[in-house]
């Protein structure tokens, strides 16, 4: 399968930060890091704003290839397969904790075969609508929903993705049915709601807002824990009276579970740093993902609670892989 490769080169002022299996010192040579998805889409995007830094502070050049395929576990099996050496990385999105619910025979397990690093970041999904429609809230949505079981449908970027799972979770939380109806990405989704075609959708907030503040799209509730830098005046789903309905979407760093501890604990404390940057914290911003501090240890607990979840709402809601 054709990759898509991109390096970003590292400057001479790093320094070695851990050591490895064979106690040889790290980095002492380029880094590796596979992202599972396309270029150009949002889990692609964010990461990258981190490792220009990253490669500054390791003094060593980051190449970043694109694995994309079978909703992420091509490259993901990649990483889980490859060298516990701190020199092949993962970088990945929620899509990490809905894999084992939609692939039964998944060759890896992300919590046992993958060591958490660090999250780059979190961001909401935002239910929009066309104004047209006329809904000011969710309330109203729901409403219409209730008024026509299942006549109204929702747009995501592909079966088991976040935005689908978004969607899913809100659903189950309103007691409403609506059709899916999946797209190969988020811009297609977004513009059938805009055209009118779709009812909604739950996208990110950095493809959505642009046409929030254009007025093509009207923002119902964001399904994160609080509300959105850019969107002060949408409530979140708790806000909005929406029990267990938020699901925000994550981005972060994992590496093979047998990496040493050391080189784990050194790409923490060093990616921590890069994050702290203040152009790659303006960019972050920009792209509407905001901070997710946690230890390895934290993001470990945080993966396996949402596989779970993740397990839950896949049954509950019937969905399938075609």
């Amino acid at each position: 399968m054709a990759s898509h490769r991109r390096t970003l080169l590292g400057g001479l002022a790093g320094a070695i930060v851990a050591t490895g299996a064979r106690g040889q010192a790290w980095p002492a040579q380029p880094l590796r890091v596979i992202i599972p998805v396309g270029a150009g889409s949002t889990t692609d995007i964010v990461p990258r704003v981190v490792f220009e830094q990253l490669a500054l502070q390791l003094g060593q050049p980051i190449i970043v290839e694109n694995r994309a395929g079978a909703g992420t576990t091509i490259g993901t099996g990649l990483v889980a397969r490859g060298a516990a050496d701190g020199y092949t990385l993962l970088g990945n999105s929620s899509a990490h904790s809905i894999s084992p619910a939609l692939y039964p025979a998944l060759a890896y397990d992300p919590a046992r075969d993958f060591a958490s690093v660090i999250p780059i970041g979190i961001s909401p999904n935002v239910l929009v609508v066309a104004p047209a429609r006329g809904w000011r809230s969710a309330a109203d949505l729901v409403a219409a929903a209730r008024a026509r079981p299942g006549g109204l449908n929702f747009s995501s970027v592909g079966v088991g993705t976040a935005t689908h799972v978004s969607a899913e979770r809100f659903l189950r939380s309103a007691g409403i049915l609506a059709v899916h109806v999946p797209f190969r990405g988020g811009g297609e989704a977004m513009t059938e709601v805009i055209a009118g075609r779709v009812d909604f959708f739950f996208g990110p907030v950095g493809l959505v807002l642009p046409n929030i503040r254009d007025g093509r799209l009207a923002a119902l509730l964001v399904n994160g824990d609080r509300r959105a830098g850019g969107l002060p005046d949408v409530p979140t789903t708790a806000q909005a009276g929406f029990r267990d309905a938020e699901y925000p979407i994550w981005f972060g760093l994992f590496v093979p579970r047998a990496t040493p501890r050391a080189i784990v604990d050194a790409l923490h404390s060093e990616t921590a740093k890069a994050l702290q940057a203040p152009r790659v914290r303006d960019r972050l911003a920009a792209l509407g993902v905001d901070p997710m501090p946690m230890t390895p240890a934290e993001f470990d607990a945080h993966v396996a609670a949402e596989i779970a979840m993740n397990r839950a709402v896949v049954a509950a809601a019937g969905i399938r892989l075609e």
